[in-house]
């Protein structure tokens, strides 16, 4: 799972590396592609069709079907991009896949319960390893283009496979499947039928609380390497050991945040992650560009702890049975994100072209999870096992 992590941490990360460079190849402004950002994003309103076949056919070849497409869509961005709107296609498809966090299902069903959030950690901390920093380096060595930022991932792709033939179906869904094939549980499709009062409150909750995380990733850190290499000139190399220091403390972040969360509590933890984020996240605006860059990195640690609750809370708050279906309608329902982040950040861009507001009103989005936590008090799941969750949720 750390792999097929690895593949979905790289390819969302890849974009804000090649962005000035594909801009510049496809004579587009960052304003633009924003806007156009926005329009081909709107598939991902439909992930949960993605997600809820790990209830219909199982989480493995469910699995298969995720990093495959993230695979087959990486090799398209290299071979296939002959014009912006083909580059478009291909984008829209590895966002797609990205954005369905399959991989922490299997994760959570097979973690012991009192250090499930650590484990989802270090999965996640894997993930992080800054392949997004590091590749691009050593293509621009080889001089083969930016196309092959995204090409990589193919090749990626072939050990992750030859790693999925051992994979088992984790002990949880086959209980799950067994009592369906005698009748003792109902089947579901997507859901639908299965989802209650409960499963809708916790939908609407994580979706929101996922929104506002998503659309500050999506306007900050995909735009950190326009403000240091576009608006003030850095050399791209230079940036890049930025980028490596913010994925490194990502890491850090990620390792510290699920240690944490078994610790002190899912809520108190990712309160900690929200409020570092807005305010480090803020800082890059009010300090001056030379500054900006040692800051930067730590706005890379505050995301890493702060994410780590999404992909340890949602899986574990939903019952087993429909878990994957609720994964994909809370995924579907926060993309709402990759259609407000671009036009967030499209405005943002107009009204602000030297960035310096950009960053600080992207910081204080973070603000709105702090108020979400604190309005609906999420029931805390720190030690217990998903089963006892599914039970004592209801009350």
């Amino acid at each position: 799972m750390a792999m097929i992590a690895l593949m979905d941490q790289y390819l969302s990360f890849i974009e804000t590396v090649a962005l000035p460079s594909f801009l510049k190849d496809f004579n587009m402004t960052a304003e633009a592609f924003s806007w156009w950002e926005a329009v081909y994003y709107i598939p991902t309103f439909f992930i949960f069709l993605l997600n809820g076949l790990t209830d219909i056919i199982g989480r493995k070849y469910s699995i298969l079907i995720l990093f495959s497409m993230m695979g087959f869509a990486s090799l398209g961005m290299l071979v296939a991009t002959p014009s912006f709107h083909f580059f478009m296609l291909f984008l829209s498809i590895i966002t797609f896949t990205t954005v369905s966090n399959m991989w922490t299902i299997p994760v959570s069903e097979e973690s012991p319960a009192d250090r499930r959030a650590k484990i989802m950690g270090i999965v996640y901390g894997i993930s992080l390893i800054p392949l997004p920093a590091i590749l691009p380096f050593l293509i621009n060595k080889l001089g083969l283009g930016w196309r092959w930022y995204y090409g990589a991932m193919f090749l990626f792709m072939i050990p992750v496979f030859l790693m999925w033939i051992f994979m088992k179906e984790p002990q949880r869904y086959q209980v799950i499947k067994e009592e369906r094939r005698l009748g003792k549980r109902k089947k579901n499709y997507f859901g639908i039928g299965a989802i209650n009062r409960t499963d809708l409150k916790y939908l609407a909750f994580s979706a929101a609380v996922w929104m506002c995380w998503l659309i500050v990733s999506l306007i900050g850190g995909k735009y950190v390497s326009y403000y240091f290499v576009t608006v003030h000139g850095f050399p791209q190399n230079t940036f890049l050991l930025i980028f490596l220091g913010i994925l490194l403390l990502m890491m850090v972040g990620s390792f510290i945040g699920g240690w944490t969360m078994d610790k002190i509590g899912r809520k108190r933890g990712f309160l900690i992650g929200c409020l570092g984020l807005a305010i480090f996240m803020a800082l890059i605006g009010l300090v001056n560009v030379t500054v900006a860059q040692y800051i930067a990195p730590m706005t890379g640690f505050f995301l890493g702890f702060s994410y780590t609750w999404i992909i340890v809370y949602i899986p574990e708050i939903f019952p087993t049975d429909r878990r994957g279906a609720l994964m994909g309608w809370t995924t579907a329902a926060a993309r709402g994100s990759y259609i407000i982040g671009p036009v967030v950040a499209a405005i943002l861009l107009g009204l602000f072209p030297q960035m310096q507001w950009f960053w600080v009103i992207s910081g204080l989005i973070m603000l709105i999870p702090i108020v979400l936590v604190l309005l609906f008090h999420p029931y805390e799941t720190t030690h217990k096992e998903l089963e006892v969750i599914e039970t004592q949720r209801e009350t």
